[in-house]
């Protein structure tokens, strides 16, 4: 635990904003020795191309269309169940539970607000109670996100913040992290009831967008924004399970919120699993009457 401290300290001092408008450049320079970065990058970190379109460095322009590259269409095959909840990515689960009232499990020791997460006590209302998953995407995984469940977007919400890292040893010492880091959240009315898909930057993460408003930061704002999407016909936002949604442009966290009774995760799901895009997370419960959420302690949380 005290290397981890001594790891993230020096994280307080950062100019977060600044190091990753810096990479947010880097990353798209078109050149021909993008490749030679791109391969260099595929070693270290043991990266599988064999699932993506393009599975030779030399086919990616930038070393950005590289990380937010696209996989073939028979990858990730979805869950076929008609209840199942698939992962939005692929990745890691960081944590998953219930949420005890307006508090969500960060790591041993250490929770936040639901309603500060969300910026305010509005959104947070329909989740209290409800259950949560925290999916963390390392540099190594395919950094698209796609629809957990068939989905209309109802209402989006950036919330500025800092760029701390969001690697294990940060989430087991920065006290409420996920609060603290600039974020773009999804609202979706689903057939589990309302569901968030909140996109957590981080430091180096130079970009988060979404299918329906392209690049969403940067620019860092200065304030929270919201947008209503109101179901309109064709200008609705309907998006099917499995569906892009959004993409990073370098690794974060997901973090996946249901309401009360909504959703019942895998059992065979802990700490550190390891997830692909389109496996089964959770089953959909909403038709049944399952209660509310649990204080997150050892029986009910998985941190």
């Amino acid at each position: 635990m005290l290397t981890d401290y001594l790891k993230s300290w020096p994280l307080y001092l950062l100019p977060h904003h600044a190091i990753s408008r810096i990479i947010y450049g880097l990353t798209r320079i078109r050149s021909p020795l993008a490749a030679s970065v791109i391969r260099s990058f595929v070693r270290a970190y043991d990266v599988d191309l064999s699932d993506a379109i393009q599975s030779d460095p030399k086919a990616y322009p930038s070393f950005n269309a590289f990380f937010t590259r696209a996989l073939r269409p028979d990858a990730r095959p979805l869950d076929p169940a008609g209840d199942a909840v698939a992962s939005p990515v692929d990745g890691t689960v960081s944590a998953l539970g219930g949420i005890y009232e307006d508090r969500i499990f960060q790591a041993k020791g250490r929770d936040y607000s639901l309603a500060e997460l969300l910026a305010g006590e509005p959104a947070a209302r329909a989740y209290r109670g409800g259950s949560f998953a925290t999916l963390y995407l390392s540099p190594r995984d395919y950094h698209r996100i796609h629809m957990p469940l068939d989905g209309t977007l109802t209402h989006m919400t950036y919330v500025p913040g800092r760029l701390f890292s969001v690697a294990p040893h940060t989430v087991a010492t920065v006290p409420r992290l996920f609060a603290r880091n600039e974020r773009v959240i999804a609202h979706f009315d689903t057939p589990a009831g309302p569901m968030a898909v909140v996109m957590v930057g981080a430091i180096n993460v130079a970009a988060i967008e979404t299918v329906w408003a392209g690049l969403v930061t940067p620019p860092a704002g200065r304030h929270v924004c919201e947008l209503d999407y109101p179901d309109t016909g064709e200008r609705s936002v309907r998006l099917a399970r499995g569906e892009e949604l959004g993409r990073f442009n370098m690794g974060s966290t997901v973090i996946l919120l249901f309401a009360p009774g909504a959703v019942a995760w895998l059992p065979s799901l802990e700490t550190g699993s390891s997830i692909r895009m389109g496996q089964r997370l959770a089953t959909n419960t909403a038709q049944h009457d399952s209660g509310s959420g649990t204080f997150p302690g050892e029986g009910d949380h998985l941190g």
